[in-house]
Formats: C-alpha cells, structure tokens, sequence
C-alpha cells in the first residue's frame, strides 16, 4: 500500500484473471493470474489465513498447471499435506519451488519481533472472519492454524544443512506455542475461579496474574453459560485483555491438529452438547458466540452490516 509493501511469504488476498496477447502473435491469447495482496483489498487487509482463497488457488495450480504463488498461507501448507496424503502424490511437495515456499512462510511467521509471546500477531479482519470483530491481537483461529502449519511444514520440508536452522526454530516454536495456548487459554469453570481470585499489578517472575488480567473483566454471560462440566478456550490474549467469546473454527481446529490436550478436547465437546441451543439451535454452528449486539456492535465493527 502507497510506498510499503509486506514481506514475502503472504498468500494473494484474491486475484482475477486477466487475457493478454501472446508474444509476437498479436491473434493469439493467453489467461495470466494478477494476485492482489492487499493492495485492492476491502480495507486493505493482509490475508494472513488465506482460507478464502485456497480452493481457487489449488484449482489453477493443478488443472491449469499455474506456476505456484511462492506467497502462501497458513492454509497452503495444510492443504498441501492433505493433497499428498490422499493422492498419494508426493512429487508437488519435493519441488524446489515449493520447498522454498513453505520457507518462505516459515521464515515470514517465525521473524523475531517486539513480541513477548509465541502465537502469531495479526490485525482485526485478518483470517475467516474478515470484518472488524474484536479479534486484532492473537485470535485463536490463526493460533490454531498456525500450529497446525508448522506441523505440516515440519512433516514436509526436506532434510538439508540449509533447512537445520529453520526446522530448530519451528520445533521451539511448536513446544512454546502449545504450552502458550493450553495454559492460557483455557478457560472452564476451575479456571474462571482463579481469575476472581486474582490480584493485579504484580511485577514478579513469580507473578500468577501474567497478563494482569482484572476480575471485573469477566463478562457477566460467562458466568451463568459455563456449565460446570466442559470448557474451551477463549477467542483472544493478551495483556489486560481476554476475549472469553467462543470461537468455533478455533476450538473445533484445536482439536483436529491437536494442540488441545485430550482432555480439553473432551471438554470442548461437553460444552458444545451442554450448550447445544446456544451453538447450533435449528442453524449450522455459530461461527461466534455470543453475537455483538446493540452499541456493542456499532461501535466494535464500526456499524458494518455484515456483521448483522
């Protein structure tokens, strides 16, 4: 945007498909893709997910033999060990251009920062749910995919010196962010007496209040919808903030890649059977729950209708 540009390793937001002349042959055509990054983008927004996308992206790739983005997403990486798995075809993953993708994303997602924690860092719209809603820090949707990516990229990436360093990285980065996600995120009605019980301000190594989270924080839903056997984990944290919203496409993610804990999955699903009318009633799963209301959602999704 204007004279900025995002590092490499990000997958289009969308792309059209433009006809140009060929070389030399004015008479003759030819279709060519123009990925767009965020450039044109509604908002502007980087696609840091990319789930929107794939689908049309595999389809050029492999009926039209397109050459591959070198930008990709969390998503790329995921799909492209289940290609491999249920085709059999393992000689996509073993090129040289895709090895260097999944490097590229790699390099991109573990770039040291300014950040204290292991999960990813996004803006608001950034992944499935591509309006304003709240979720600006580290949503657990893009947590979720994110591990799962580094799984995959792990399984796939072809052993060579030059990969040694970038595979030590993404197992450090695989133990921390899952000890991150199932310590802090989970939340059941055990935990959500701990966090009445907390005391604030501490400035300690020691500190059980780590992200100095105010009780007075708990929304008052919470309290009466957590039922005393299921749990899950919350949308969002980070310091003095904890989006106790449930996200579906997190948690049910959570489960399928593993980074919930046996029994945090089990919980995950008592929840969802305890609160059944709430989640499913006569729709497909609610995507979030609760919905924003009122001012609430004025003011959070900046009136956006879609978010209705």
């Amino acid at each position: 945007m204007d004279c900025h540009s995002p590092g490499q390793g990000l997958m289009p937001a969308s792309f059209k498909v433009r006809t140009v002349p060929l070389d030399g042959d004015d008479s003759a055509t030819e279709e060519v893709l123009d990925p767009d990054f965020g450039e044109a983008a509604i908002g502007r927004v980087a696609p840091v997910d990319s789930g929107k996308l794939f689908s049309c992206c595999l389809y050029y790739y492999f009926v039209f033999k397109v050459s591959p983005f070198c930008t990709t997403g969390l998503w790329w990486i995921i799909l492209l060990r289940a290609y491999g798995k249920c085709s059999g075809d393992l000689s996509v993953k073993e090129r040289v251009d895709v090895q260097t993708g999944i490097k590229m994303i790699l390099k991109l997602c573990l770039a040291d920062g300014f950040d204290m924690f292991p999960t990813l860092l996004v803006t608001d719209g950034s992944c499935m749910i591509d309006r304003r809603m709240g979720i600006h820090g580290h949503p657990l949707e893009i947590q979720a995919l994110f591990y799962s990516a580094l799984l995959c990229a792990r399984e796939m990436l072809a052993a060579e010196d030059g990969s040694a360093d970038l595979i030590r990285a993404l197992n450090n980065r695989l133990i921390a962010l899952s000890f991150h996600i199932r310590e802090y995120y989970w939340i059941d009605m055990k935990k959500l007496n701990e966090i009445y019980r907390y005391k604030t301000e501490e400035y300690s190594y020691d500190a059980v209040n780590k992200f100095n989270i105010y009780p007075d924080q708990i929304s008052p839903w919470l309290v009466e919808w957590m039922p005393e056997k299921g749990g899950y984990l919350i949308g969002n944290l980070q310091p003095a903030h904890m989006d106790f919203r449930f996200f579906s496409l997190g948690n049910l993610w959570s489960i399928i890649s593993s980074l919930a804990t046996i029994d945090q999955s089990h919980a995950i699903l008592d929840l969802i059977d305890a609160k059944w009318n709430d989640l499913v009633a006569n729709m497909p799963f609610k995507i979030c729950y609760p919905a924003l209301e009122g001012q609430e959602w004025r003011i959070i999704t900046g009136s956006d209708p879609k978010n209705t």
